[in-house]
């Protein structure tokens, strides 16, 4: 894992990478809300995992205290809050199901645990909305996760998110 990128940096280089794709039927500030909401599920589902702390409570900090806030010094973009619920509420409640589907995905001797809890996050989330939101071209999708990937890790593990994503997507689309 590389040293991580500031939050700032991170919504930038996801801005950039917005404008060479976009999800049908949405404004682009409907988009960039969307954007924001997939990186602060991964955000949740990380500190879910490391912290212990519950669904319900950890959606309800970002909803109170993480939203409309200021990073770093720099305004949050708006995000799509709904969303961002969904994706997390998903992604719990199917966990055991998207595990499966990423396990399928990974070198016949390494397991779940032993990928970064980042890359969980990222893998979990990517295939929770690969099988649940079918209105959202896979490619957007795959794209999303491939660019938050290269926001956290170097390009071997962006290569990674892409290629189980997109087997992913070749099971559960076709």
């Amino acid at each position: 894992m590389t040293e991580p990128n500031s939050l700032k940096s991170v919504l930038e280089q996801l801005a950039e990478a917005e404008k060479s794709r976009a999800e049908p039927a949405l404004t682009s500030r409907q988009r960039r809300a969307r954007t924001v909401a997939r990186l602060a599920a991964v955000q949740a589902l990380y500190q879910m995992e490391l912290a212990g702390e519950g669904v319900d409570t950890v959606i309800t900090e970002f909803s109170n205290h993480r939203f409309d806030a200021d990073i770093e010094g720099e305004p949050l973009a708006e995000a799509d809050e709904a969303y961002f619920a969904d994706i997390v509420r998903g992604v719990v409640g199917q966990q055991r199901s998207i595990d499966e589907a990423v396990k399928a995905r990974l070198a016949s001797n390494w397991r779940m645990e032993r990928l970064d809890s980042t890359l969980r996050a990222l893998l979990r989330a990517g295939v929770w909305e690969l099988t649940a939101s079918r209105d959202v071209p896979k490619e957007i999708i795959i794209d999303e996760y491939v660019e938050l990937a290269k926001a956290f890790f170097d390009e071997s593990e962006a290569k990674f998110v892409n290629a189980a994503l997109d087997g992913v997507a070749r099971d559960v689309r076709g």
